[in-house]
């Protein structure tokens, strides 16, 4: 590759302007994901098990019904709908990582857990109307959506929810927004993360201040390649939540900070939890 090239590749993208590459399908990719999931000693794609737990206990603390029937999406290999399920309650896990999906699967057939699990785009399915009472996007999964892609995703969930259902997600809020930005880090490997050959890691991050806007960006040299991964991570206030949902006619929204312990790569005051309830009738 030029040097002209490396440098047109490193200057700051127009907002929202996409990679060439996705990391979710990619399979050797999708492969260390899901070891980094199921490791109980990070943070970095699943919370850590005593988080899970006090996460889901938090979560079903919002119900006074015995059963629930639960819709998790973003569901990875299935931390969060096996607990759920082995506390009696009916649970679909969707994912768009295809081996976090067959390995959940495999671990529910193992310990005969009744879970339906769906390798799908979140934003684009399709299911019964008012089948949950529960709606979760747990793991700040909401930030990385594109706007558009945020508008599909809450027509979606309002047309499962049962009125009165429950939609719980999580957001990293926008306190300090500039401690949000990652150093830049460029890194040579023979074989590793993002790819099984020989790359050069070019990672660095871009503040776009106005929009509250974080792109993690990941440029991958291959000695035949150059693969672009850009995550867009939006940071919330309150005020922002209650516009983006009131817009949609979720009512009755709430805020709790400190659900949970601090984590890899944040404290537990930079995470918001917010519940709405579907009064759509």
């Amino acid at each position: 590759m030029k040097i002209n090239e490396i440098a047109e590749y490193t200057q700051k993208p127009k907002l929202y302007e996409p990679g060439n590459a996705i990391m979710w399908t990619d399979p050797h990719i999708s492969k260390q994901l899901l070891e980094v999931h199921l490791s109980d000693q990070t943070d970095l794609a699943s919370r850590k098990p005593e988080t899970i737990r006090k996460t889901i206990d938090w979560i079903l603390s919002q119900f006074d019904k015995e059963k629930l029937n639960i819709l998790d999406l973003g569901c990875g290999p299935g931390l969060y709908t096996e607990i759920l399920a082995q506390k009696g309650h009916q649970v679909t896990g969707v994912d768009f990582s295809k081996n976090s999906i067959i390995h959940a699967t495999e671990e529910a057939h193992k310990k005969n857990l009744d879970i339906r699990y769906l390798n799908k785009d979140y934003t684009q399915l399709n299911l019964t109307e008012n089948e949950f009472d529960l709606v979760m996007l747990i793991f700040a999964d909401f930030g990385p959506l594109l706007p558009g892609e945020r508008e599909q995703l809450l027509m979606k969930i309002k047309k499962v929810l049962k009125p009165g259902g429950l939609f719980i997600f999580d957001v990293l809020n926008d306190n300090n927004l500039e401690s949000k930005v990652s150093l830049k880090n460029w890194k040579v490997s023979k074989q590793g993360f993002w790819s099984e050959k020989p790359y050069l890691a070019l990672s660095e991050s871009y503040l776009y201040e106005n929009e509250k806007v974080v792109l993690y960006q990941h440029i991958i040299i291959e000695e035949e390649n150059t693969k672009i991964y850009r995550f867009w991570n939006h940071f919330f206030s309150n005020t922002d939540l209650k516009e983006i949902l009131e817009k949609y006619d979720f009512n009755d929204i709430a805020y709790h900070q400190n659900i949970i312990p601090s984590g890899d790569g944040y404290e537990s005051d930079d995470v918001t939890f917010c519940t709405t309830i579907n009064r759509s009738q």
